[in-house]
């Protein structure tokens, strides 16, 4: 199974997901986020695997997400119209997002990468 890890290098949350990986010797293949962001169309499935809510994919602490002034639009735009934003810009996704292309988790929970990442 290789999983594939959507990460910022910069970002210190991605860094603690990355270590985990190799503390645990989990395989992964490391994309990063904003040189490589996911498709419309990998967000929308990475989505509906998440099994989240749409909104829980924004990198709300994001300087973008602020100056899009993205609070308000995401409590009234539809699904179709957030995955499109999201598509825009890799610095809007939250991260670190991994997948093996069932599963997806969305950010870094140590609880969460052992239910779902502990090879």
């Amino acid at each position: 199974m290789s999983l594939q890890f959507y990460w910022y290098p910069n970002c210190g949350t991605c860094k603690k997901a990355k270590k985990w990986f190799d503390d645990h010797e989990v395989a992964y293949e490391a994309i990063h986020i904003v040189e490589h962001p996911p498709s419309r169309e990998e967000l929308e499935s990475l989505y509906k695997k998440s099994g989240l809510e749409i909104k829980k994919f924004f990198n709300t602490s994001g300087k973008k997400y602020r100056e899009l002034g993205l609070k308000d639009k995401v409590k009234e735009a539809t699904d179709a119209e957030l995955l499109d934003i999201l598509a825009t810009d890799g610095m809007l996704i939250k991260r670190p997002i991994v997948t093996d292309g069932e599963k997806v988790t969305v950010g870094f929970k140590e609880e969460d990468f052992e239910a779902n990442w502990k090879m």
